[in-house]
Formats: structure tokens, sequence, C-alpha cells
């Protein structure tokens, strides 16, 4: 990056600066009225653009200084999300340069110098207090058209706060910045051909998903038992919010399965040449007849017999994918009499043996170690056909991503005409499979592992993250907070596997770096709220814990900071008692989920 280092004390506040940076495209900006929410607004539009709104050196300084001043230490992570658009980005300096603006408090430079530059680059900075795509989730109950800044104009058309929720429902959090700070570097290209941050988070994750059944020769220890990569995942949003982007990384794995079908192919002709031959001879007692090759593939069709899944994973050892964009498909498939293969489907999670009997040959069969790993989409409604009972265990299982709905039209010309998206992924899949046939050469499997200061971590985190969803969802949704350990164990091992064509090669032991640790971490931060989104969308009857819904509300709508006059008033408009409303404060700050910082001081975590 060639932005320059400045001197802090050089910009150390004086008694005749202290006035802030007007112009005329933000002197009308009301700053004490700006918040968390309308700076993640408009950071998720510049990301959206991949814009680069400080090009140059002073305009990347008074960023730093804006976001300082209005977000302290949390507006790093903003800092690194505004400035990896800069073709010499790096995240040490950008944490260096943000350092610099901390300890010299910005000289008088506000946060209306982050709309200023956006709006400069184009970016649309009007604001309202429920946005399109961007409600305020941190105090819905209390939002008002009053309660946030209007930047700019709407043209004729009334738009209201009750239009808009119907219209786009909630909004979840995204991936942060973190997360892609340090991806592998096959990640990175994916990543790369995102348009938005949940396109960003969905082809990061389906390329996990599909990678994951394509690492032979790699396993980990988690509670005393082998595991392998494999991953569940299913991506839910409504009609074209974009999760159809999902094909795009099936190609990841194309060559995979194109060179598993054109083996098969070549064995079968042989086999077809061998049988006529045998037919032929006359003399048939000192032949065996030729048997059948097995029928290789990568890609398993959903719409398929219980049988006709088990064999084909037995044909291929144990490993396949399902990768279907309906998830009715699947839904359908389980209704029907000789297709419901939920029960194997729930075995291949935990690599458990499955049973199956072989009508053809009269054979029961065993199959040691499945390793099925599974990426659906679908609709809300398609989840619930899938998975109508939280407690059968298939829900969790299965990583839940809840795609937020964009209303905004993409540049359908943009992009390099020359190499279509298609041409792109199929590349990505040319240099995944080498990596593929380089671990099929490995002598012995190689096992992977976190370090102790890792495992102390994760353990720490799932401990009070388990008491925290315990006491807000009840124990329906305790499997999925424990598979979620699991999850984050096997995500952590696909980054580290990725990271084995830019190291030395490895000897006996994979350990996982920091860096993959920290994106695996901060993955399941995000993917434990998109996951408790879906559970409560099941039907009510399935849910034994109908407190729940109360409890997780009341947390929802309070604001980032508090008091019990304001906790009361939240309260009051979900119907729930001063003494019910306190207990259930108490229990947060048991669990961990706000904290009392002061006299009637709460802040939420």
């Amino acid at each position: 990056m060639n932005k320059k280092i400045f001197n802090p004390a050089d910009w150390q506040p004086k008694d005749s600066e202290k006035q802030p940076i007007a112009n005329s495209s933000t002197k009308s900006l009301p700053v004490a009225e700006i918040g968390t929410t309308e700076i993640d607004v408009i950071t998720q539009r510049i990301e959206a653009t991949s814009l680069d709104i400080a090009p140059n050196y002073a305009d990347w300084r008074d960023l730093g200084f804006a976001l300082a001043d209005a977000l302290g230490e949390s507006g790093r992570p903003y800092y690194h999300r505004l400035s990896r658009f800069y073709s010499g980005y790096t995240a040490t300096e950008t944490d260096k340069q943000f350092d610099n603006c901390l300890k010299a408090h910005g000289h008088g430079i506000t946060i209306k110098t982050l709309f200023h530059l956006a709006k400069s680059a184009g970016v649309d900075i009007a604001l309202r207090s429920t946005l399109c795509g961007y409600p305020d989730s941190s105090n819905s109950a209390n939002s008002s058209k009053s309660s946030f800044p209007h930047y700019g104009e709407y043209g004729d058309l009334e738009v209201t706060d009750s239009s808009l929720d119907d219209l786009v429902g909630v909004s979840l959090p995204t991936f942060p910045a973190e997360v892609y700070a340090d991806l592998p570097f096959l990640l990175r290209l994916v990543v790369e051909k995102s348009i938005s941050p949940e396109d960003k988070d969905l082809l990061l994750l389906g390329s996990l998903v599909a990678l994951s059944a394509c690492l032979p020769n790699i396993y980990g220890i988690y509670a005393e038992r082998e595991v392998y990569p494999n991953l569940f995942l299913f991506v839910t949003a409504q009609a074209s919010a974009g999760k159809g982007r999902l094909t795009l990384c099936r190609k990841l794995v194309e060559p995979i399965h194109k060179a598993l079908r054109g083996q098969a192919r070549d064995e079968f002709e042989e086999y077809q040449r061998t049988l006529a031959e045998y037919t032929v001879t006359k003399d048939k007692s000192a032949l065996d007849r030729p048997q059948e090759p097995p029928m290789r593939m990568l890609v398993i069709p959903a719409n398929n017999s219980a049988t006709g899944v088990f064999q084909i994973l037995n044909d291929n050892r144990g490993i396949g994918l399902i990768f279907e964009t309906e998830g009715d498909t699947l839904a359908q498939t389980f209704k029907s009499e000789h297709g419901n293969y939920s029960d194997g489907f729930r075995k291949a999670f935990h690599h458990e043996t499955i049973s199956y009997n072989r009508r053809k040959d009269r054979e029961f069969v065993e199959l040691q170690t499945p390793r099925l790993s599974a990426l659906l989409s679908g609709t809300p409604k398609q989840v619930s056909t899938l998975i109508p009972s939280a407690e059968n265990g298939l829900f969790s299982r299965f990583i839940f991503y809840f795609m937020n709905i964009r209303p905004e039209w993409n540049d359908v010309f943009a992009g390099n005409a020359d190499q279509t998206l298609d041409n792109y992924f199929d590349h990505l899949g040319s240099q995944f499979f080498d990596l593929y046939k380089y671990l099929q050469r490995f002598s012995r499997p190689l096992r992977f592992c976190l370090t102790p200061a890792q495992q102390q971590t994760f353990n720490a985190y799932f401990s009070q993250t388990q008491s925290q969803y315990l006491y807000l969802c009840g124990m329906d949704y305790l499997a999925t907070i424990r598979r979620l350990g699991l999850i984050t164990f096997r995500i952590a091992m696909i980054l580290s596997v990725l990271r084995i064509q830019e190291k030395d090669p490895i000897k006996t032991l994979l350990v996982c770096s920091d860096a993959d640790f920290n994106a695996a971490m901060a993955m399941v931060k995000i993917l434990v709220q998109h996951a408790a989104m879906v559970f409560q969308q099941l039907p009510s009857e399935t849910v034994t814990t109908a407190p729940k819904n109360q409890k997780q509300q009341l947390l929802d709508d309070l604001p980032k900071e508090f008091s019990r006059k304001e906790y009361l008033v939240v309260a009051h408009k979900l119907g729930i008692p001063d003494k019910t409303a306190e207990k259930h404060i108490k229990r947060f700050e048991v669990n961990g989920l706000i904290n009392h910082f002061g006299y009637d001081k709460y802040k939420k975590l």
C-alpha cells in the first residue's frame, strides 16, 4: 500500500480547531444521531459496489479519523472493510494507520467524512428508519421515522416502515471483514466475484461445502473420534434473492466428478468386452464371470432411492456430494416409499456405519465410514418440508444461512465479457483438481489439529454460547450448538488444507494457523444467529419451548445500550410484565448476553 503513514502528533486537535470540518455535502448531517447501524448500511453499500472511496492518502487518513471518532476501537473492522478495495491494501498497514488515528483523535474530523467520501464516490447515502434490506435489528421495537437522520431525496414514492418490513423482512448479519482478511488463495479468488456481502458469504460457504467432499487423506480427532471435513449446508431465502449463484461452487469440483465419470465409462467398456468374451467361451470352468464395475461419481443425484444412494456411496468408497439448488427435491424424495434415506443422511454426518440390502444380489452391505457432504438451497417453506421437526436431528447437522433480500438492481453488463463466470470458476476448478490429486498421493492420512491455545478459546466460546442459547431457545436447540462446534472444527480443517499449496510440504501433522482458526470462529458467531432464525421459523408445534421466542424478541429489540426504564418500555410493547422482564435481564447478564457496566447502565454484547 503506497499511502504514506502520518505522525499522530501533527494531528492533535488545537483549541482553535475543535469545530468539525464542514462542507456543502455534509453540513446538514446530525452527527449525534449517526450510529453503528447507519455506518453499517453505508459500508455494505460500498462493499456491494467494491468501490475504493479513499483513493488518496489524505482521504484514507481522514476516513480513519472519522471511524475512530465515531466508534473508537469498534471502528477498526469498518476501516478494513472500506480500505480493502484499494489495490495495495494490506491488513498490517491498515491496522497501523488506524492505531495512529486512535492516538491522534482526529483533528476535529467526524463521521460526516465517511458520508461525504461515499457520496463523492457515487454511493447512495440516503437513510431511513427502516431501510430496504437493512432494518435496525438492534432496536426494532423503538424505531421510528424520526430516529434516523435523512440524507437525500426519495422522489414521489412514499415508502412506509411497515411496507418495507413486509417486502424485505428481517435482516441478519453477514460475515465480518476478519473472515476475508487472510483467506487461502483459492477462496480469495472465489469471493472476488461477489456482488454483495451476502453473495460473498454464499460463495465462501458453498465453496467450503463443495470442497469438503474432495479432501482425501485428511482427518482430525474431535471428542476422541476420527472426523473428516464433510459439511451440510442449507441456504434459505425468498425467490430471486440470489441463492442460485451457488451453482458456481459446483464448478470447483466438476473436474473431479468428470474424471470419475470418465473412469467409470472406461471400466464399463472393458467390462462389456470381457463379458462378451466370457459369453462366447464354451469351457467356462477356468474362467470367472466378469464383475460389473463400480458406478464412480462425486455428485450424487438427490432424486434417488435409498438403496441407490447407498450403493453409489459404497461404489465410491463412502465419498459423495449431494448438490441440489432446490431443497424440495430431497424433501420429496424423503417422502417417497423407497427414497427415504434420512436415517443414512444423519448417520453420514458423523461417519457412522450405514447398512442396507442389495435386492439384485440379495446381499447385505455395511458401508463403513461414509463421508458425505450436502449443499441445498430453497425457500423457508422448503426447509420445513425437508425438516418438519427439530427432534430427528437432521436440523442440527446443517449449517443454515438465511440470505437477506437486497432490492437493488445489479449491473448485468458489468465484468469482463471475454471471461464469463462459468469460465472463471472452471479455471479455479482446474486449480483445485491439482491439489486433489496431490492429496491422493499421500502414503498415509494426514491429521489436522488445533493448538492448545486455540482449543482453550474454542471450548470457552462454545461453553458460553451453549449456556446462552439453552436459555434463549431451550433444549431443542442444544444439539445445534454442539454440532456447530464440530462444524467449526471442520471449517478450520478445510481452510488449513487449502493452505498446503502455499506452504512447504507437510510431514506428519497439519496444525491450524491462528488466521484460519480466527476466521472459522468469526464465521460460527454469525452462523449461530442464522441457525436460530431458521429454527424459530419451524412449524410452531415442533418447538417445545414457546417462551424462547419472547426472550429472544426482548433481547433483539433492546438498544445497544439501555437503562431499566428503557428495557421496561420494550418489555411492555411485547406484553412482558415488569417482574418477568427483570428476570430475563438478570439471566441475560448471567449468561453473558448483556453487561451491567454501571448504575442503571446495560450494554448488549
